[in-house]
């Protein structure tokens, strides 16, 4: 199983939110690229990065940031926010970013996705509310189940699928497994979780269920709760 610590980006700066919301943004680091180095010291293969600012632009925000990030580590990149075109990815791949993620999109238009899946690296953000699927930065709520959007991608060439419960957000009341489990029976795509990991419990839990492929660790490290080098030992 992989971990994925994460830096979210708003305004050019590391935050983390608590159930998306923008105006609780707390900040963390006005140099995400440090941030970055330090995981990758700490033995972190993958990076989750959101562009936050473009999750609700729809359209990238935070180039800046971004290139130094990969300007400063060897770190594999996931980046999702506002990505809602191919110019947008082939772009984002010229500055050597090693998958985008699809979120609001997959709700609208599922075809393009399975298209741009066919010819990119591409991971399908799934956010949910109480089951149902969040879009536009998780402003709104549509009347789609996760699950049944989870189905729509399987044996698509969509090569994961990252799955939030909104709810638990930034909130570290711990992972909701059942939730992600779902999605990844409902798929058969590696499925990551994301949203609510509190300590090092939560890891051990998702990686028993031997089901899932990967976690996000945000907050918890932030904040103190968790350290990554021993998360990375009880992942691998």
């Amino acid at each position: 199983m992989e971990i994925y610590p994460a830096i979210d980006l708003k305004d050019g700066k590391a935050v983390r939110l608590t159930k998306g919301l923008m105006e609780t943004a707390k900040i963390y680091s006005d140099e995400p690229w440090q941030v970055a180095k330090r995981f990758e010291e700490m033995g972190a293969r993958w990076l989750h990065l959101v562009d936050l600012n473009g999750a609700f632009a729809g359209e990238p925000k935070n180039l800046e940031q971004i290139r130094k990030i990969r300007e400063n580590t060897d770190l594999k990149i996931e980046l999702g926010g506002g990505i809602r075109d191919e110019d947008t990815i082939k772009r984002y791949l010229d500055l050597g970013i090693d998958r985008l993620i699809l979120g609001s999109i997959a709700t609208k238009k599922p075809q393009f996705v399975k298209q741009m899946a066919a010819k990119y690296p591409i991971a399908v953000g799934i956010d949910a509310i109480d089951g149902y699927v969040a879009v536009e930065g998780w402003a709104k709520t549509s009347q789609i189940e996760a699950t049944d959007l989870a189905k729509e991608f399987a044996k698509s060439g969509v090569e994961a699928i990252i799955c939030t419960d909104v709810g638990r957000d930034g909130t570290l009341q711990g992972v909701n497994v059942e939730f992600t489990l779902s999605i990844a029976r409902a798929s058969g795509i590696d499925t990551i979780a994301s949203g609510g990991v509190r300590d090092i419990e939560d890891i051990k839990k998702l990686k028993a269920t031997g089901e899932i492929a990967g976690v996000i660790v945000g907050k918890a490290f932030y904040e103190g709760r968790i350290d990554l080098a021993e998360a990375f030992e009880v992942a691998r």
